[in-house]
């Protein structure tokens, strides 16, 4: 697996570049603002991600070891490729998808071209926890809304686990979302009654 690339930038344009290594020309594909921190001619040092299909073998290349990993975790969330993903790594800083993620936050993942609604809804589901394996993923914990970490709270004192306690709220987050309802601008009881009620579905 090829996961850095060192040498002269020989070709550059907005989604792709050519970077000369030992005297090899390789093609590398690449984001617009990747695209726009490089200059044509300079040495540098890309981060890589080779993806393997059976009638092609394609570099994915980035600025940092932090947002090439984040590019392969997004694509174990079912429904987004390589492609998608780099849109994604174009549209969102890591901190910014881990706040969107943590916080629930569909509208800002949306944004991605390629992504809708239903598609944000499914990464947050399939994300959620695993950005903390990010290098600097420890620091995202804390940016839980308040009434997730209220009713998170109020769950575990009434003898749920914490892992219980939030696949329970992600549960009544996603049946809101798809009834276009925002948990932020609910009481903390109503919420509490449908987390409690998934929350038994989900042990019976």
């Amino acid at each position: 697996m090829i996961s850095t690339l060192s040498g002269t930038i020989r070709s550059l344009s907005q989604d792709k570049l050519v970077i000369e290594v030992g005297g090899v020309g390789v093609s590398v594909l690449i984001n617009p603002p990747t695209s726009l921190a490089l200059t044509l001619g300079t040495q540098t040092t890309l981060y890589t991600s080779l993806v393997v299909r059976e009638d092609s073998l394609t570099l994915f290349g980035f600025l940092s070891e932090e947002v090439r990993n984040l590019f392969e975790l997004v694509q174990t969330v079912s429904g987004v490729g390589p492609k998608v993903a780099l849109s994604i790594m174009g549209a969102l800083t890591p901190e910014d998808l881990a706040r969107a993620i943590s916080q629930e936050d569909t509208s800002a993942i949306e944004r991605v071209p390629g992504i809708g609604k239903k598609g944000a809804q499914r990464m947050i589901l399939e994300l959620k926890g695993k950005l903390s394996d990010l290098s600097t993923g420890a620091t995202y914990k804390g940016h839980q809304p308040p009434w997730r970490e209220q009713l998170l709270s109020a769950l575990v004192s009434l003898g749920f686990s914490p892992k219980e306690s939030d696949s329970a709220i992600s549960y009544v987050v996603n049946d809101l979302q798809g009834n276009d309802q925002d948990p932020a601008t609910m009481q903390l009881s109503e919420l509490l009654k449908l987390a409690l009620a998934s929350g038994k579905s989900s042990r019976g």
